[in-house]
């Protein structure tokens, strides 16, 4: 198979993680007989210093051109210490997402047994979690009308939803939940916001179309604290923008690190493939960014086009690092394992099979059931 892959670093630690991926994909192409063509653009801080924009046009158009998008990581000090910046690099994620329509974000978060104790929760909260996240990705407070007064002290931030937005994110959710654990959970804030009433509406009625998937509504604040007290019990998770960013960073608690978390980012012509955590640029250029989330993602586009047996052998690759104990600080707690090295590990033990560490079980954690 013949792909373009645009590669997108941005900021921080994201070229070094994607790095990592993209020696992973030259071992895929090598062992399993493809063509990945890859084309660099700049994205966030970095090309706000050279164009004046987070999301230069020449950068969107190879996106649109592209079949797949790797991301990096977004956001720079500079404007982190500097909350009134009128433009900030996660605009251009932002508006990456919504040119492009990738209106769903899918966010795998399972427990390896192998870094069971890396998490802080305790071992049986978290020990059979296995759930995925759907959040929709262009609508709602996020993108809605943003006004402040002239004197700076009333803002609104507007939550709008249609029926159209709702309706193509649940059927995804929903067809994932039928080949997943047959159940669904709506997050939402139905006592108290009306968008919300709209998302259970709307979700309600389409779930009459899968009778064999079981839909539970639950309120945010529950659903967070349902999340740290027993995760086994998810299954697939669908909510709104903001709600999925919340209930997201608490999958980085269950599992311990938000450097293995993997994301794709969908949509009906485009599709991206990003680590979950951000830019950390205390961490730039010091060789300990954990590439892991990175290479997963990429595991994610791999699937997404149909090649299950090449994500296989990146993801039972990764997992042998995680026996062996090839990770880097963040994992373990201490390591003298590097960025570059990890991702060595990994690229040299991707092979077509490998008895020891075939894990065809992760495909669904992956995904697989998912992604089109």
């Amino acid at each position: 198979m013949q792909l373009k892959i645009a590669l997108l670093g941005g900021d921080g630690i994201g070229p070094e993680v994607l790095a990592q991926s993209v020696k992973c994909l030259k071992a895929v192409e090598e062992t399993f007989n493809h063509r990945f063509i890859y084309h660099e653009a700049p994205v966030g801080a970095i090309a706000m210093t050279s164009t004046g924009k987070p999301l230069p046009d020449e950068t969107l158009k190879l996106c649109r051109e592209s079949d797949a998008i790797l991301f990096g990581a977004i956001g720079a000090l500079e404007y982190d210490n500097n909350p009134e910046a009128k433009i900030r690099p996660e605009q251009g994620l932002l508006k990456l997402r919504k040119e492009l329509e990738l209106f769903a974000s899918i966010r795998p978060i399972r427990t390896f047994p192998t870094l069971i104790h890396n998490s802080p929760l305790k071992e049986k909260i978290i020990v059979n979690t296995n759930l995925v996240i759907f959040r929709e990705l262009t609508g709602g407070i996020y993108f809605g009308k943003k006004t402040i007064s002239a004197d700076g002290t009333i803002a609104s931030d507007l939550c709008e939803y249609s029926e159209q937005e709702i309706s193509r994110i649940a059927h995804l959710a929903f067809k994932a939940a039928k080949k997943r654990r047959k159940k669904l959970t709506l997050v939402d804030k139905a006592n108290v916001l009306e968008s919300s009433r709209l998302w259970r509406k709307t979700v309600t009625e389409i779930g009459k179309s899968y009778s064999d998937v079981e839909l539970q509504c639950l309120f945010i604040d529950n659903a967070a604290v349902q999340m740290m007290l027993k995760p086994d019990q998810f299954d697939v998770i669908l909510t709104d923008n903001m709600f999925g960013d919340i209930l997201s960073d608490l999958g980085s608690v269950i599992i311990g690190s938000s450097g293995l978390l993997p994301t794709a980012s969908v949509g009906s012509d485009n599709a991206m493939f990003e680590p979950f955590h951000g830019s950390y640029p205390q961490a730039k250029g010091k060789n300990i960014a954990n590439p892991i989330a990175s290479i997963l993602s990429t595991a994610m586009m791999l699937q997404h086009f149909g090649m299950d047996e090449e994500a296989n052998a990146v993801m039972s690759a990764v997992h042998k690092s995680f026996v062996k104990k090839v990770v880097t600080p963040d994992v373990l707690g201490s390591s003298k394992y590097g960025t570059e090295y990890v991702g060595d590990y990994i690229t040299e033990n991707i092979v077509d099979s490998d008895e020891n560490f075939n894990l065809n079980e992760e495909n669904i954690w992956l995904g697989k059931s998912t992604i089109i």
